[in-house]
């Protein structure tokens, strides 16, 4: 059962001038292991972490670094989470997210579906 979808877009240029604006930004969005990608590959990231907040109903406290993108071996995104985001997930009783990220024309986007069991 659904219990929640979020999507987000960012403006990748404007993301990217954020991001050299204020250098801590990178530290408080992203994990250590998604901090070294390409700034289309973090604003798509980061449409992720946006998409699920509303998925999740936008609860105060989430952390940005307790959900992480990664890649599976077949290439699919994954979505990981721990701490505050986890939390928040299993009061809700999600048990699987699916993702979707893209990129193109200067706009990165990214669709999450929260699934409980």
């Amino acid at each position: 059962m659904i219990v929640g979808v979020g999507i987000d877009v960012v403006d990748i240029a404007r993301f990217e001038r954020s991001l050299e604006r204020t250098p801590k930004l990178r530290t408080r969005l992203f994990t250590e292991a998604e901090r070294g990608m390409a700034v289309r590959s973090l604003a798509a990231r980061f449409a992720a972490k946006e998409a699920l907040a509303k998925a999740l109903g936008a609860p105060r406290g989430l952390l940005w670094t307790d959900a992480e993108v990664r890649r599976a071996e077949d290439g699919r995104p994954t979505l990981h989470v721990a701490g505050t985001v986890a939390a928040a997930a299993a009061e809700r009783g999600v048990v699987s997210w699916h993702i979707s990220l893209s990129h193109d024309g200067g706009i990165a986007t990214a669709v999450v579906i929260a699934e409980s069991g």
